[in-house]
């Protein structure tokens, strides 16, 4: 990063969970082709938490974008939110791509969700930080209308 770089040139917005209420389930953003970036964070936002709610977040891998081989990504999941203190939270979980299993032959990534014993509101975005190849922009997924 440079002081003439705009951040919107380093950083891409590669998958969301647009807010909503989100009913005890889990939920996922699509798979994110990891070889563009050397790192990715996923941003998770709660707003009002159900009543005894939880909340989890863990990054996945795959070897392809249709989620073959899916496996969880070693020390990348957030320590439950619970209702009692999690209302309007965030969580961050940052991650270099050096840590897929590359060898494995994972270089594809996405951000689960867990909504544990009642609706709750929450929203979540899995950014790419460094990009190898392009500015970051021309890695946006397609939701992202702006980029002033």
């Amino acid at each position: 990063m440079t002081p003439n770089q705009k951040p919107s040139e380093a950083v891409s917005v590669l998958a969301t969970l647009d807010p909503a209420s989100v009913a005890a389930s889990t939920v996922t953003t699509g798979w994110v082709d990891a070889k563009n970036f050397f790192a990715l964070m996923a941003l998770i936002q709660t707003g009002v938490l159900g009543a005894s709610a939880t909340v989890d977040a863990k990054l996945q891998q795959a070897k392809d974008n249709s989620g073959t081989g899916v496996k969880d990504i070693t020390g990348k999941a957030i320590t439950q939110i619970v209702k009692a203190t999690g209302d309007n939270k965030q969580a961050e979980i940052s991650m270099k791509v050096a840590d897929l299993d590359t060898e494995g032959g994972f270089e594809f990534v996405r951000l689960s969700v867990t909504v544990g014993v009642a609706a709750s509101q929450l929203s979540a975005a899995l950014l790419g930080f460094f990009p190898r190849f392009a500015d970051a922009a021309a890695f946006n997924q397609a939701a992202v209308v702006q980029n002033i």
